[in-house]
C-alpha cells in the first residue's frame, strides 16, 4: 500500500498542531526572564519583541462545496461606496487555496482554523465518496484546526472518527486501487460531544497553537440543538453541552495549564442587520450588530477567551460584542461554501502571554474567482471528477431556467415547491403509500437547480450530481397518518418554539394552502382558518396521510408534533424519488417551469 503509515501521518500532524495535553508543564519558561522594560514591538518581524502578530485565518461552512457554488448560493454581495449592493460570484477550492496562501505570504505567524460544517450535506464530488475529497482538499489547504458542526455527524461517530484518523469506508472500501483513505492532519474538536457511557469527550475537546513560544488555545464546539437537527442515528449514544459551560470549562483548564491566549471555534451562529459580508455592524446606527443564538452566547463566554470564530447560520459578519466584564470581543462568521475567509490579526503579548484584546482587527474577505486557481486543487478536483462522472453525468430531467432553492429569499421556495409535488406524486399511489399532500423541510434543499451549469452538459439538462446536490441527504421517505389538528400545530411549530426567532417553513405540496401572518407572533402567525386542502378546510379530526423525509419524520427541526404520527410506510430515498419525477415529467422539448410559490400567501 502507498498510503503513509498511521504513525507517520500522527507525526506529521504534531508538526503542525501540539495537543494541549502535552507538556504544558513549562508554558512561559522561555520568556520568565524578559527584563521588565522589554517593550520593543517586532510585530511583522521573528517575533523577538514585546508583541508579535498573530494572523488567523478562519471559514465556516463548506460543506464540501470543492467545486464553485452553482447558482445565487455562489454569490455574495457587497455595499459599493454609493450605498448601492453588487452580486460577486465567489468560491470554490481552488480559489479558496490561492486566496488563503496569498493571505499568509509576509505573516511568519499564521494559524488557520474553522468553525464546523466542513462536510456533510455535500455535492456529489465529495458526498459520493463520503467527504473523503474534502478532507484531502483541507489538508492541502494547511488547515491547522476546526471545530465539529452539525453536519459532521450525518454519518454518526463511528464515521467522523474515520474522516479525523483514516482508514477506507467500512462498506464501499477504498476509492482508488493502492490508495487508503489517510484521514484528517488536523484535529477536529468537539469540547461539548461526550459519550453518554464514559461522559467523555468523543474528540479533543482543545489544543494548542505554538510557535516559536506563541501559544494559542482553540475550543471546539457545536451548537447544543444538535439533536434537533440532525438524524437521531448519527447521535445515538452522544450527548451534546451548553456551549457556554463547556467553553468556560476548558478555558479555565487552558489557563491553568498556562495558555493565556484562547480562540474559541463555535458551530452555532446570528444575524446581521445587512447580508452583504462587508457590512459595518459596529457602524453607528447599526443597532446591535448580529442577533439570534451567538450573540447571548458571546455575552456569557468568560473573558479568558479572545476571539470567536462562528458558523451554522451561512452568514458574513465580523463585529464585536462585550464580554461579561464589559470589555468588546470580535465576533465573527464567514458566510458559507468557501466564498468567503476571515482575516484577523491577533497581537500577542509575550509578558503576559495574552492576546491585546484593544489591537484586534478583523475583516471577510471574498474568495474571488477573477484569481487564478490552485493546481494542486484542480488535479484534486479533476482526479475525483473522473472516478464520479459515470453517475454524476447521468441527465435526469430537463429545465427551463433556474429554479432557486437555497438561494431563494422567500419562505416559499420554488425549488421546495418542486420537491414536495415529487414526493406527492411518488407517494400518492396506494401501493406506496396514499400520500395526500407532502412536506419538505427548506433546510434539506442544498442548492439551486441552475439551468446553465458548467461542465459540458447542455443547458436546461438536470444530471444526477446537480440533484444529489440539491438533496444530498438521501433520507428515505415516509408516509403517515397524521391529524388535521396536528397538521396545524405543525404549522404553528415553523414560526413558535424554537423556531420562533428563526422560523423553518415547511415546503407544501400542490393544493395545500394557508396564509402566514408576520404582523403577528409565535404561533398566532399562522391563519387556521386558511389552512386548506385542494380547497377544503382541514378538519381537525380527520386523518390525513402525509409523505415527508425520515428526517421530519422523527420530529427533526423542531417539528415535535410530527413524531406523534401514526401507520407509517416506508418508501424510497427523497432523491429516488426527485429523479423519478424529473425523469416522468420532463423532456429537451416540454422542460419543467420554476413553480409560481402561490401556496403560502405571507402578509407583511
Amino acid at each position: 500500500m502507498s498510503a503513509t503509515p498511521p504513525n507517520h501521518r500522527a507525526a506529521r500532524r504534531s508538526r503542525r498542531v501540539l495537543a494541549a495535553a502535552a507538556g504544558l508543564a513549562t508554558v512561559g519558561a522561555l520568556f520568565a526572564a524578559m527584563p521588565a522594560g522589554a517593550a520593543s514591538d517586532d510585530r511583522h518581524g521573528h517575533g523577538h519583541g514585546r508583541t508579535v502578530d498573530v494572523q488567523l485565518l478562519s471559514f465556516n461552512d463548506l460543506h464540501g462545496n470543492l467545486e464553485p457554488p452553482a447558482g445565487s448560493a455562489g454569490n455574495v454581495s457587497e455595499i459599493q461606496h454609493d450605498g448601492t449592493v453588487k452580486s460577486i460570484p465567489a468560491g470554490g477550492v481552488e480559489y479558496l487555496a490561492t486566496s488563503l496562501r496569498e493571505a499568509r505570504k509576509g505573516n511568519p505567524y499564521s494559524v488557520t482554523a474553522a468553525a464546523g460544517d466542513l462536510v456533510g450535506a455535500s455535492p456529489l464530488l465529495s458526498g459520493l465518496f463520503h467527504d473523503e475529497p474534502t478532507i484531502e482538499a483541507l489538508n492541502k489547504l494547511d488547515l491547522d484546526v476546526t471545530g465539529v458542526g452539525n453536519h459532521e455527524f450525518d454519518e454518526g461517530a463511528v464515521e467522523l472518527a474515520r474522516l479525523q484518523n483514516g482508514g477506507c469506508h467500512p462498506t464501499d472500501g477504498c476509492y482508488e486501487e493502492g490508495k487508503e483513505f489517510e484521514g484528517a492532519d488536523f484535529p477536529y474538536l468537539a469540547a461539548n460531544v461526550t459519550k453518554e457511557s464514559t461522559g467523555r469527550p468523543i474528540l479533543k475537546p482543545y489544543t494548542v497553537w505554538k510557535k516559536n513560544g506563541v501559544k494559542i488555545g482553540f475550543i471546539g464546539v457545536t451548537l447544543e440543538g444538535t439533536p434537533d437537527i440532525v438524524s437521531a442515528n448519527g447521535i445515538k449514544g452522544l450527548k451534546f453541552h451548553d456551549e457556554v459551560e463547556t467553553i468556560n470549562k476548558y478555558a479555565r483548564e487552558l489557563d491553568r495549564k498556562g495558555v493565556k491566549s484562547i480562540v474559541a471555534l463555535i458551530h452555532e451562529g446570528g444575524s446581521p442587520a445587512s447580508t452583504a459580508y462587508n457590512y459595518d455592524c459596529d457602524s453607528p446606527g447599526a443597532g446591535d450588530g448580529i442577533s439570534g443564538p451567538i450573540a447571548d452566547i458571546a455575552k456569557n463566554i468568560t473573558p479568558r477567551v479572545d476571539a470567536l470564530v462562528t458558523g451554522h447560520t451561512h452568514q458574513a459578519y465580523v463585529c464585536t460584542i462585550p464580554d461579561p466584564s464589559g470589555k468588546p470581543r470580535m465576533v465573527t462568521s464567514a458566510s458559507s461554501y468557501g466564498k468567503l475567509y476571515t482575516d484577523t490579526t491577533l497581537t500577542y503579548d509575550r509578558r503576559t502571554q495574552d492576546i491585546v484584546r484593544t489591537s484586534v482587527k478583523s475583516a471577510n474577505r471574498v474568495v474571488s474567482r477573477d484569481q487564478a486557481k490552485a493546481q494542486d486543487m484542480t488535479d484534486l478536483i479533476t482526479r475525483w471528477n473522473k472516478l464520479a462522472a459515470p453517475i454524476a453525468n447521468r441527465p435526469q430531467g430537463f429545465i427551463s431556467a433556474d429554479i432557486n432553492g437555497r438561494g431563494a429569499t422567500t419562505p416559499e421556495k420554488p425549488l421546495g415547491d418542486l420537491i414536495a409535488d415529487a414526493q406527492l406524486a411518488g407517494l400518492a399511489p396506494a401501493d406506496k403509500g396514499g400520500a395526500q399532500l407532502a412536506l419538505m423541510n427548506p433546510g434539506g434543499i442544498r442548492s439551486d437547480l441552475v439551468f446553465k451549469a458548467s461542465g459540458s452538459e447542455g443547458d436546461g439538462v438536470v444530471t444526477y450530481g446537480e440533484a444529489f446536490t440539491v438533496q444530498p441527504f438521501t433520507n428515505m421517505m415516509n408516509v403517515v397518518d397524521l391529524t388535521g389538528a396536528q397538521l396545524i400545530t405543525a404549522l404553528q411549530q415553523q414560526v413558535s418554539g424554537p423556531n420562533e426567532a428563526s422560523p423553518k417553513i415547511l415546503q407544501v405540496s400542490r393544493g395545500f394552502t394557508y396564509t402566514l401572518d408576520l404582523t403577528k407572533s409565535g404561533a398566532d402567525r399562522i391563519v387556521v382558518d386558511s389552512v386548506k386542502l385542494n380547497g377544503e378546510a382541514i378538519d381537525p379530526s380527520k386523518s390525513y396521510r402525509v409523505a415527508m423525509n425520515e428526517f421530519l419524520a422523527g420530529g427533526g427541526d423542531g417539528f415535535t408534533v410530527l413524531k406523534e404520527h401514526t401507520n407509517k410506510l416506508v418508501g424510497a430515498s427523497d432523491l429516488d424519488v426527485f429523479n423519478a419525477y424529473l425523469a416522468a415529467n420532463s423532456s429537451a422539448g416540454a422542460p419543467i417551469t420554476p413553480p409560481k410559490t402561490d401556496r403560502i400567501t405571507v402578509v407583511q
